[in-house]
């Protein structure tokens, strides 16, 4: 019988990090007058969970096998998600409990998406707690795909194993030192760019929330019109600044700390990244210059090709207004992504590069039977397993992306809702398109089956897909 207490023992620490993150804000309620008993009394209940798991499970093994590293991953976002939302659910703006899991569940993956509509007149202390999940989501992500996702052999992440001894029973403790150094590369670049933002005209608590929601690239801005209520050109430059480094291989910068100055110009999925967002702009303004020459404005091009690509979801303009083709662009940057270990979602730079490598290495076959094409990444051979592990990443990809649609289809939503908030929820971006949940709109009247369906999309693309459905194998147990 396998021992599962290393992975309760870990849920136990987690939710005790969650309740002493959601005194916090308290101190935002004191000091905007606003105290109530919401946090605190969310914060005791997280912390009284979590000492129960932690102290229940004190002589574990302090190791994880495989299979309890899957099942420590997809506990650790549900729990999360489900006591992030005691917040919400405690709160005076009575939060139904399908609204806060929603919101709860769309900050902790980053995606963004809110249920609020109106967030001028939300209190203070809720705005700081949505920042805070999709702060922690942020980082959770980054040690969960540099850490555990490559030793899971998931989507093809092994490409990016750290180490070359067998480790996957022995996660936790290998784990360790590199967790600690990104979370001081993380929190370091989160205060640069609070700093950055109360230099260019922010308040002290707009720098704060929006600096921890840019790095994580989140989106959750606390204004309806997002970055775009500021109308400042140099806040928008510097948060397209930081929602690049956020997007970025958070390994490369801890090999350019160690030593290796060009990392951050050299790494192929890095220059893949630049060249997609530059190709991108490039198109898009071209076609708003023939086709709307009225829509065309690079401000609004630039920041929201960056934001909708890293899945951040900030908006400074209604962009589902320029036209059809721009629509079509973002959806397939919604899927696209950032880089692999980064904060962003979606399919992934390094999956697409290597499927292009792949098709290209299939058509030189059909034109040479007798020559010999060995597929590489990264000047590295890359053999048929991780081609097979990616090629079946991304058909399960567009298969859940469909029967998404499909069920929110039939929960009521219109096309245009149902297939944007699909690629919303699986790609973790935050705005859809059209009236409803459009840049500027929010998913507040959407039926609660389709807000349930949503945050399982969110969940599933936020773990890399695999993470989650592996475990309704009964083969994954019996192995």
């Amino acid at each position: 019988m396998t021992n599962y207490k290393t992975v309760f023992f870990t849920l136990g620490i987690l939710q005790i990090i969650l309740g002493i993150f959601m005194l916090i804000p308290v101190i935002v309620q004191f000091v905007y007058n606003q105290l109530d008993s919401s946090f605190f009394g969310s914060s005791i209940v997280t912390i009284i969970f979590g000492t129960l798991f932690f102290l229940s499970n004190l002589d574990h093994d302090k190791r994880l096998n495989l299979q309890q590293a899957f099942l420590l991953t997809a506990l650790s976002w549900l729990s999360i998600a489900l006591f992030g939302s005691l917040p919400f659910v405690f709160s005076n703006v009575e939060f139904s409990f399908t609204n806060a899991f929603f919101e709860s569940m769309s900050g902790i993956t980053t995606t963004g998406s809110t249920i609020i509509p109106n967030l001028e007149s939300i209190p203070k202390g809720i705005l700081f707690w949505r920042a805070i999940l999709q702060w922690l989501g942020g980082i959770g992500v980054i040690v969960m795909a540099i850490t555990l996702m490559p030793i899971m052999n998931v989507g093809g992440m092994q490409l990016f194993q750290i180490s070359n001894s067998d480790s996957s029973e022995k996660i936790l403790p290998k784990s360790k030192e590199i967790a600690l150094r990104l979370i001081y590369i993380y929190s370091g670049l989160t205060a640069l760019c609070a700093l950055s933002y109360k230099i260019l005209g922010m308040n002290i608590f707009d720098s704060l929330t929006h600096s921890m929601t840019t790095i994580a690239t989140g989106g959750f801005s606390n204004y309806n019109d997002s970055i775009g209520f500021f109308n400042s050109i140099s806040i928008e430059i510097s948060a397209m600044i930081f929602i690049i480094l956020g997007s970025l291989p958070f390994i490369a910068y801890i090999k350019f700390l160690s030593g290796n100055n060009k990392i951050l110009i050299s790494d192929v999925q890095i220059k893949t990244f630049i060249k997609i967002i530059i190709f991108s702009i490039i198109i898009l303004s071209i076609y708003l210059s023939f086709v709307n020459p009225n829509q065309i404005n690079l401000r609004s091009i630039f920041f929201n090709v960056i934001s909708i690509l890293t899945g951040t979801g900030y908006v400074n303009a209604q962009y589902d207004n320029w036209g059809s083709f721009p629509i079509i662009l973002f959806l397939a940057l919604m899927f696209i992504g950032g880089c692999a270990g980064s904060t962003t979602c979606g399919i992934k730079i390094f999956r697409i590069q290597i499927l292009y490598s792949f098709i290209v290495n299939q058509l030189k076959k059909i034109i040479y039977p007798k020559g010999i094409f060995v597929l590489k990444y990264d000047q590295n051979p890359v053999d048929n397993k991780f081609i097979s592990s990616i090629i079946s990443f991304i058909y399960l990809y567009l298969v859940i992306f469909f029967t998404i649609t499909a069920l929110l289809s039939l929960s009521g939503l219109d096309f245009i809702t149902a297939i944007s908030g699909a690629a919303t929820s699986i790609s973790n971006v935050g705005p859809g398109l059209g009236s409803i949940i459009g840049p500027n709109g929010n998913f507040s009247s959407l039926p609660d089956i389709s807000k349930w369906i949503l945050s399982l999309g969110m969940i599933l693309g936020r773990l890399e897909l695999f993470a989650i459905l592996v475990l309704f194998l009964p083969s994954f147990w019996r192995n």
